[in-house]
């Protein structure tokens, strides 16, 4: 399967989100957040350093849970409207 190239804002906000759970991790080990959010630690650290720029809504929502933050600052990024959700 080939995949879309992301565009700038794309991989920007990936970063963005990246940092945001960076930030909300504080003192927790990404090995404890992403055992707690059912999730593989490449793939929190991946999503962290935006090498996931657009992770699967229920990994961000597990993570969203575990770290204690509202999903709604975590996609306040307008999104392009050609762009599709799948």
């Amino acid at each position: 399967m080939v995949r879309t190239p992301l565009t700038d804002s794309e991989r920007e906000r990936g970063l963005a989100l990246g940092r945001t759970l960076q930030r909300a991790r504080a003192g927790r080990s990404a090995a404890e957040v992403a055992l707690r959010a059912g999730i593989s630690l490449d793939t929190l650290r991946k999503i962290e350093r935006g090498a996931i720029a657009t992770p699967a809504f229920f990994t961000v929502a597990a993570l969203a849970e575990v770290l204690g933050l509202d999903l709604n600052d975590l996609s306040a990024a307008p999104r392009r409207p050609d762009r599709l959700a799948s």
